[in-house]
């Protein structure tokens, strides 16, 4: 099964929206806006990341501390890489950082932990994956998100690329 595409958090679109508009209007309020002036520059001012991403953003964190044991039992329960769920000694798979996906029966189900957190991990670069410091991982991650909201959100209503 295919992972999300790397610039979306598996999040429905009525859990996100509510709390984009209330970011949005926030900045109207701060940076002294029209109603119809665009919000998006004067985020990306701030360091200020549209809602999806910083959810992304702990799902990685929470996935990444899976791979290297540093985290609950039922965190470690739910989440598996691909070298667990299937013997395959002698491929490149086996010694890989990338998580196994659950096999889904409806599309909703995209939006649990087991599935959203262990895809958008994969959507990660390898590079970012392979790191044990979890310190570094999350300074390299934030900077990667950035990267990605900044070349992705070009509007205002950044709900709509979800």
């Amino acid at each position: 099964m295919a992972a999300a595409a790397p610039d979306r958090a598996s999040i429905p679109l009525a859990m996100v929206a509510p709390l984009q508009r209330a970011q949005n209007a926030t900045a109207h309020l701060i940076f002294e806006l029209g109603t119809h002036e665009h919000v998006t520059a004067n985020l990306h001012q701030w360091h200020w990341l549209p809602v999806r991403w910083p959810v992304q953003f702990k799902m990685c964190c929470l996935v990444h501390s899976v791979f290297y044991r540093k985290c609950p039992d039922y965190l470690a329960n739910v989440v598996s890489t691909v070298d667990c769920s299937r013997p395959r000694r002698g491929l490149r798979s086996s010694s890989s950082s990338d998580f196994s996906l659950p096999w889904l029966s409806t599309k909703f189900c995209e939006h649990a932990f087991t599935y959203a957190g262990p895809s958008a991990c994969n959507s990660l670069p390898k590079d970012l994956r392979d790191m044990t410091d979890p310190g570094l991982f999350r300074k390299r991650q934030n900077t990667l998100l950035v990267w990605r909201s900044v070349l992705t959100d070009n509007s205002d209503d950044s709900v709509m690329h979800l």
